[in-house]
């Protein structure tokens, strides 16, 4: 095989591998179909006349009133905040250390950006807006049941987006806590402290 041949025969394998993927308005040569044509069904689609089951679909729709794994929210209390139409007085789940932590983590991430991280409402975003989000310290939103705040959390109220998409239901918890401590602090006094702890203010 002389030069000219080799040449010859390496253009030709390049052309007919390396092009087929530049746009092109002739039909172009097709060695292999790369699996460009497949026969599959795709998932919940219907194939008229040509499906694996009787109604023409590729597969079973779900039976009425299935629910994941998991995904079982049946507590309205833990879930939803609420109780028989009532906001839930108090948080369902026990308060600790690691729950307060994560809450700070949370809240820091989430609601940090327009209420600052003391919820006094004073974040970076009401600070290039004209829209003040509500401080978190004031009279009204202390009075609130644990529920409502975990249901403003969840879906949000007036110019606020809810984060029930961003945020797990654990994790709304452990906010509604945090924000609790937050407050707590803001309205704290020398009789709040340990009287072993007293001597450390000063």
């Amino acid at each position: 095989m002389n030069t000219r041949t080799g040449l010859g025969i390496c253009l030709a394998a390049l052309a007919l591998t390396g092009c087929g993927n530049f746009p092109t308005r002739s039909t172009p040569l097709e060695v292999h179909d790369d699996m460009d044509r497949q026969q599959k069904y795709k998932p919940q689609t219907m194939y008229r006349g040509k499906g694996l089951f009787t109604d023409d679909r590729s597969n079973r729709m779900p039976v009425p009133g299935t629910v994941a794994v998991g995904h079982l929210k049946d507590d309205d209390a833990a879930f939803r905040g609420i109780v028989n139409g009532q906001y839930l007085g108090r948080i369902p789940v026990k308060i600790t250390p690691e729950l307060l932590k994560t809450g700070q983590t949370k809240f820091n991430t989430y609601c940090s950006p327009c209420h600052d991280r003391t919820g006094s409402g004073q974040g970076v975003v009401p600070k290039r807006t004209l829209w003040l989000p509500t401080n978190l310290h004031e009279d009204r939103v202390v009075a609130m049941p644990d529920g409502e705040i975990y249901d403003v959390i969840s879906n949000g109220r007036r110019t606020m987006h809810g984060y029930r998409y961003q945020v797990l239901e654990a994790d709304r918890w452990a906010i509604v806590a945090y924000v609790r401590a937050l407050q707590r602090s803001d309205r704290g006094t020398i009789e709040d402290v340990p009287a072993e702890l007293r001597a450390d203010l000063r």
